[in-house]
């Protein structure tokens, strides 16, 4: 049984987390609960979709029991497990369903292909609404259909990275998820995202928190080495490395599943798979920005650029004038 939070009471909760002093002592170990719920963060456009839908496919194959949850605005998550096709969203099917006074039923949102079961929750329309609220109402709907009683060996939440507000850092705030996986690259933006990521584990951690970050996964890798290097300097396992490969790279884009045992790149998601499972949470070390520069080279990032002052007359441009000098200055006696 999965242990979700009540999100109503959040408000009464961050208070009297407010007026706790934060404790560094937080008992670190092997989940105990049935269910693994396990988030998984990364930078928009960085493979998680592709990434999550293949690897709870794998999971599924070898017997688990697996629900995916696509818990990103774009709704991009269960669209390559479906093969393109969109399901309909958590949020926009109880809009519906409320204006039409009918309840949301658990077929209404929830659809499975070989053996995985898979929703998105949504987010609202563009310019209208925000996301990380969104998540929220999301969450309190799937409460409502009984997530508490659902029977799973796995969970998979896939969260955009790159916002950072209270919605999204949802399942590191209150301790829904048991661990964090990341998926970067070797980009800097890929690794400011994850480092931001490790940022936020370990303040909650201080709050008195429980989420660790279980490992990284390194998506169209190149060879470079930039990923490794931060998984070594924040002190996290890598649990798989995804190659940055052209057959990978077409079958995503055409909304394949590669992730099937007994072909070229079954064995790598079934390594993925058994990884995750047995990863344990661990607290990270997030580096400072001047130490993210430092994993790649000064070419690369501009970090042997010197600073150059603006002055007030650079930005008056043709506006600019001498100003009168407040000096006093006295004729000679």
């Amino acid at each position: 049984m999965t242990d979700a939070p009540e999100l109503k009471a959040f408000d009464q909760r961050l208070r009297d987390e407010a007026a706790e002093e934060p404790t560094l002592e937080v008992p670190q170990g092997e989940p105990k609960k049935k269910t693994q719920v396990i988030a998984i963060y990364g930078k928009g456009g960085i493979g998680k979709s592709f990434t999550l839908a293949n690897l709870s496919y794998m999971m599924a194959q070898i017997g688990k029991r697996v629900l995916l949850i696509g818990c990103d605005p774009k709704s991009d998550t269960t669209s390559l497990l479906f093969g393109g096709k969109a399901c309909p969203t958590i949020i926009e099917t109880s809009a519906k369903k409320k204006l039409a006074g009918e309840e949301v039923q658990i077929g209404d949102v929830c659809f499975k292909r070989g053996g995985v079961f898979a929703m998105e929750l949504g987010g609202p329309e563009v310019g209208r609404g925000c996301g990380g609220r969104g998540i929220i109402h999301g969450f309190e709907l799937l409460e409502k259909l009984g997530f508490h009683d659902w029977d799973f060996d796995y969970v998979l939440l896939d969260f955009l990275g790159d916002v950072v507000c209270g919605g999204f850092g949802l399942p590191i705030a209150r301790d829904m998820a048991q661990k964090v996986i990341l998926v970067g690259s070797n980009d800097l933006q890929s690794l400011y995202v994850t480092n931001n990521v490790c940022s936020a584990v370990e303040y909650f951690r201080k709050l008195g928190g429980n989420v660790g970050v279980a490992g990284l996964v390194i998506n169209k890798d190149d060879g470079t080495g930039e990923a490794k290097a931060f998984a070594e300097a924040v002190q996290i396992p890598i649990l798989a490395t995804i190659p940055a490969d052209e057959d990978l790279r077409r079958k995503s884009a055409n909304y394949q599943i590669v992730a099937i045992p007994g072909t070229r790149w079954g064995p790598l998601f079934e390594g993925l798979a058994h990884a995750v499972g047995e990863a344990l949470p661990i607290r990270p070390k997030p580096l400072s920005q001047d130490g993210l520069l430092d994993l790649f080279t000064p070419e690369a990032v501009g970090a042997d650029f010197v600073l150059d002052p603006a002055t007030d007359a650079d930005m008056r441009g043709k506006n600019a004038a001498p100003k009168k000098s407040l000096e006093v200055i006295y004729d000679d006696a």
